[in-house]
């Protein structure tokens, strides 16, 4: 029993620490967006996309991959993404308010999965793959871009993005009999199913 315990990774790692920054953080950006701090709000979210970023590879170079640290993560993700919507509408109501579609398009792309998923599996499901990195670093960029002056089309494009990760999500989780985490794709999971019925 001692020897199970001392094998279970510590949950106060760098990584993390990193993903809590994210939960830290989120009551600051609302802060700062109700009082109209819009370059600060812009800033601390930089920072908050980057923890997201360098809590994953922190993990991987330390070893430091857990179950726990893949479930924080994923919270850490619908409370940020909550956090930007609020704090976006507050700053930038016009644009927002004219973009709303798409805005509701990354919205339950992040909600969704994580609904179907602990309907299914009691949790929120923790996948981080390809198309959730790509589709977050899409959508993170394209902020700055939109709310900076920019043209609104990476805004958009960034909600397709996200929309067909949801759905790529939401096909694991109907697709998996127990959950998973950090799975790269939904083809990588159909690809070893097939491989191991040639076995059989």
């Amino acid at each position: 029993m001692n020897n199970c315990q001392q094998s279970k990774p510590p949950k106060v790692t760098l990584p993390n620490l990193l993903t809590g920054f994210r939960f830290v953080a989120s009551p600051v950006l609302l802060w700062l967006a109700r009082y109209d701090y819009a370059l600060a709000f812009m800033s601390l979210l930089a920072v908050a996309f980057l923890t997201d970023v360098l809590d994953g590879l922190a993990a991987r170079l330390m070893g430091q991959v857990s179950q726990f640290g893949a479930t924080l993560d994923s919270w850490a993700d619908v409370i940020n993404y909550l956090t930007i919507a609020i704090g976006c509408w507050w700053l930038w109501p016009e644009i927002v308010g004219h973009e709303i579609v798409f805005v509701s398009l990354i919205l339950i792309s992040c909600l969704l999965p994580a609904l179907v998923g602990y309907i299914k599996f009691g949790h929120f499901t923790s996948y981080h793959t390809w198309g959730v990195k790509i589709a977050a670093a899409s959508m993170g960029v394209s902020l700055y871009i939109l709310f900076f002056g920019g043209p609104v089309w990476p805004f958009r494009l960034a909600s397709v993005f996200c929309t067909c990760s949801a759905l790529e999500e939401i096909g694991l989780t109907l697709l998996l009999k127990e959950s998973k985490s950090n799975v790269r794709s939904i083809w990588h999971v159909l690809k070893r199913r097939a491989d191991e019925h040639k076995t059989d």
